[in-house]
């Protein structure tokens, strides 16, 4: 089963930086989406959402502080620059260009993962306003792509996670077919309920004790779905966390 995973994007023209960066992303489990160019970089950052950027500033066809320019004329995700020129100047213009973060060659493959951490905390902390996202028994890290059930790892495809994370943000308000579908899957699938009814049912087998009788994903006839904020456990689900522990 496929699991959601933290897309990186690596606009860098060095192969063996690349492979280098590959191996040390791929181990700690993101997934790492690569180009060679900035004019790329730009049409992959709108094609593909990662959640972070690593960009070198020397690319072969513009300067790496355009493509920071051009990627901050619509999208706020986290960019790290990975690059050899380390003068005051050029970190400034590059931070003032909209970076978040400046690393120097050669890197320390630690510390950069650390950085990538930290930003990306950041930036689920920025949106959310909490790293974590909890309900009852539910608790979703933001940073990792994780989902814990009765402080359990349980695996999500990537479309359940995405539409457990829409539920979770929301948690308390109703929630319409349309607005589910446009935000989870977008605007050419507004109309697909079945599909949207598919993924309900899935979610409720994995996180409701009795998904006949929901008591987190409930139905709101005839318009969509409501998360309910569950601030207590009952008696019997507490008795099964512990038995289970």
């Amino acid at each position: 089963m496929l699991q959601k995973k933290n897309t990186i994007l690596v606009i860098e023209d060095e192969l063996p930086i690349r492979k280098v960066l590959a191996i040390s992303l791929e181990s700690v489990g993101y997934k790492m989406i690569e180009c060679d160019n900035g004019k790329e970089g730009i049409r992959l950052s709108a094609s593909v959402q990662p959640e972070l950027i690593l960009l070198d500033l020397g690319l072969p066809d513009i300067d790496g502080k355009e493509v920071i320019a051009g990627i901050r004329q619509w999208s706020q995700t986290p960019i790290i620059v990975c690059s050899v020129r380390n003068s005051d100047k050029e970190i400034i213009e590059a931070l003032n260009a909209g970076a978040d973060d400046y690393v120097t060659k050669p890197f320390n493959s630690e510390v950069l993962l650390a950085r990538i951490h930290a930003n990306l905390r950041k930036a689920a902390t920025q949106e959310t306003g909490e790293p974590e996202l909890t309900n009852g028994y539910i608790r979703m890290d933001l940073v990792r792509h994780e989902v814990f059930l009765h402080d359990k790892k349980t695996l999500f495809t990537p479309k359940e996670y995405d539409l457990l994370r829409y539920l979770l943000v929301h948690r308390g308000k109703m929630l319409t077919h349309r607005q589910i579908l446009k935000e989870v899957w977008g605007d050419a699938h507004t109309e697909d309920l079945q599909y949207l009814r598919v993924y309900i049912s899935q979610l409720r087998d994995k996180v409701e004790l009795d998904p006949a009788a929901p008591r987190y994903i409930v139905t709101e006839p005839g318009i969509g779905y409501r998360m309910e904020t569950v601030t207590e456990l009952p008696a019997s689900i507490r008795e099964l966390a512990t038995v289970e522990a």
